[in-house]
């Protein structure tokens, strides 16, 4: 899209709890954030938000071995080239799996207004203090074995203490990679990107 867009989804991808592989173009988990934003973005385009997909410098999550865990800073720099190229624009973080956990840890950001989690990664005592004012929606399957349903409801429970609004779906019987009914994932990724973001698809 052409001009200063009404917000910006930015999407991050799934990984691993270890690893300091390079993110290449062969990442499974980042190819499919590729293909999802492949398929969401003209629909987001078209209600005047601009989509942009980060790439990890590593695979993992590393918190045994970095701190802040290794996507966090690259997350934080992204919303500062946000901010650099587009300015003062309102951005939903949109994340897969460890995705999500990501986007929850840099929430506090002050140019976000939202997180959209997508088969998250939130085991238990994760922060919820980053979405302190902002709107948390998450969609889980219960045949998640890869990451847990139950876990990603506790955190909803709690982060309801601090969010300005927190939805869980149940997704029912699929499971973490999100190829089965892969509409009914993209509808959520865009239908909650744009309420948070505050605008919608023309009619």
């Amino acid at each position: 899209m052409t001009g200063r867009p009404e917000g910006l989804v930015l999407m991050l991808h799934g990984g691993k709890a270890d690893g300091l592989t390079e993110v290449d173009d062969g990442s499974a988990s980042w190819r499919r954030a590729r293909w999802m934003g492949e398929h969401v973005s003209g629909r987001l385009n078209r209600a005047g938000a601009s989509v942009w997909l980060l790439r990890y410098a590593v695979r993992g999550w590393n918190e045994r071995v970095a701190s802040p865990p290794s996507p966090v800073p690259d997350a934080r720099w992204a919303l500062d080239e946000v901010r650099r190229e587009l300015g003062d624009v309102p951005v939903v973080l949109l994340g897969h799996s460890m995705g999500g956990r990501t986007a929850v840890a840099v929430a506090d950001d002050p140019s976000v207004v939202g997180v959209v989690a997508l088969a998250p990664w939130l085991p238990p005592g994760e922060p919820v203090g980053p979405l302190a004012g902002k709107a948390f929606a998450a969609a889980h399957g219960r045949s998640d074995k890869i990451t847990s349903f139950r876990q990603t409801r506790a955190f909803c429970h709690a982060a309801r203490e601090v969010a300005s609004s927190v939805e869980l779906v149940d997704r029912g019987r699929v499971g973490h990679y999100m190829f089965r009914d892969i509409p009914g994932w993209n509808a959520f990724a865009v239908s909650r990107s744009l309420a948070q973001l505050g605008v919608s698809l023309p009619a």
